[in-house]
């Protein structure tokens, strides 16, 4: 079973959004649905410390397809990596299935096992709340990105991009984070998002007004 300290050397320290503090916060809080589902813990523990793992060993040359197919490089290292662990092969099976699975702009590999189901909410969890405000704002600084644009009316109806419009965190609420809490699986995770959802559209309608100048 991988340990913390070892998992940490798989993750970037330099990533305010996918480094490994997220994975400790995702840890946590997989721990407890883990624990509130009946969900085997050891599945569940290894899918969160490699779920974003980078393998140090490989050479990146495109950081952006790096992330987009992440998921399915993760698998692979997890496999390798508890395999030379003896785990069988019922089990490495299940924690791919896990890491593959999580992704949420990636359906076509949707989570059917409760470990997998609690590896992606979890992972979706983290993405709300005061702390999803935080990452999706960090990560539009480190693209050049900013925190509020007015969305055009062609992206509110379509969420597609009107000629020359830009991506913000705002857009990334409309498109993705306020559908979080329609996406999750368990129980437990749904009733941890509600507070956290609703503190976050607070914080954008707010940063909105303010960034108009309305208030």
């Amino acid at each position: 079973m991988p340990d913390v300290e070892s998992a940490r050397a798989w993750y970037p320290q330099s990533d305010p959004v996918h480094g490994f503090d997220h994975v400790l916060r995702v840890l946590r809080l997989a721990e407890r649905l883990a624990t509130e589902e009946g969900a085997d813990l050891e599945i569940v523990r290894a899918a969160v410390l490699l779920h974003d793992a980078v393998d140090p060993q490989a050479e990146l040359h495109d950081a952006a397809a790096a992330r987009q197919n992440h998921h399915h490089d993760s698998a692979r290292f997890a496999r390798r990596r508890l395999q030379a662990e003896g785990w069988s092969e019922a089990r490495l099976q299940a924690v791919e299935h896990c890491i593959r699975a999580h992704r949420f702009r990636d359906g076509r590999e949707p989570p059917q096992t409760l470990e997998a189901r609690l590896l992606f909410d979890a992972d979706k969890l983290d993405a709300i709340g005061a702390i999803g405000v935080a990452r999706a704002i960090a990560y539009a600084a480190r693209h050049g990105q900013p925190a509020y644009s007015p969305p055009s009316p062609l992206f509110l109806e379509t969420g597609q991009y009107a000629p020359g419009e830009g991506h913000s965190a705002y857009h990334e609420l409309l498109f993705k984070l306020a559908r979080i809490k329609e996406r999750l699986y368990t129980a437990s995770a749904q009733a941890l998002a509600e507070e956290r959802h609703a503190y976050m559209l607070a914080y954008f309608q707010r940063l909105s007004l303010e960034v108009e100048g309305i208030c």
